[in-house]
């Protein structure tokens, strides 16, 4: 009689297969999640690591993105509208406002924004509005990836993520109008 040995474990292609998808869903879940660490990419196109503390000014109220208390990655919101540009903002021109310190280019900028900080802050407190959307969930934003809709800043991820949110704008920014409230706590 001839009896063969199966093994109860899967073979190696099987398992190969297996990790791969694991991993490629892994991926896929970290870059729109809402999980305390999230992976976003630095303006210069470097990934870097931000934790739940540095992506809201505070844990139970999560009002606007920010690393290092530093909002919209020190970008100068007045300058979006006004040069219809990505400018960096500097040390030396700041205001604190909803708990953390945004950046500006000049003083005039900064005043600007002072006067009427809702008409010149991103919408969704800077965090990604297609994740806002799309995945009920709160991303940070890279901010060269930037569009102004109806007087509105709007901020999202990345390059990729900014042309999904670009084939249905106003479907998007009526579904995260209306998730915005509970994902902020307001």
């Amino acid at each position: 009689m001839n009896t063969q040995q199966r093994s109860i474990y899967p073979s190696r292609p099987l398992l190969t297969a297996l990790l791969a998808a694991t991993m490629s869903l892994a991926v896929g879940l970290t870059a729109c999640s809402s999980s305390k660490t999230a992976t976003a990419p630095a303006p210069s196109g470097t990934e870097t690591t931000t934790s739940a503390t540095e992506t809201a000014a505070t844990a139970a109220s999560p009002k606007v993105y920010a690393k290092d208390n530093v909002a919209i990655a020190g970008a100068d919101p007045v300058a979006y509208f006004t040069e219809e540009a990505y400018v960096a903002g500097s040390d030396e021109y700041t205001y604190d406002w909803e708990g953390v310190k945004w950046q500006f280019a000049s003083a005039e900028n900064r005043d600007t924004f002072m006067a009427n900080p809702e008409q010149y802050a991103p919408q969704y407190g800077g965090f990604c509005a297609w994740a806002v959307a799309a995945k009920n969930a709160l991303v940070p934003t890279d901010p060269n990836s930037w569009s102004v809709v109806d007087g509105k800043l709007y901020l999202n991820a990345n390059k990729g993520v900014q042309t999904r949110w670009q084939k249905d704008v106003p479907g998007f920014i009526a579904k995260a109008d209306s998730q915005w409230p509970a994902l902020s706590g307001q």
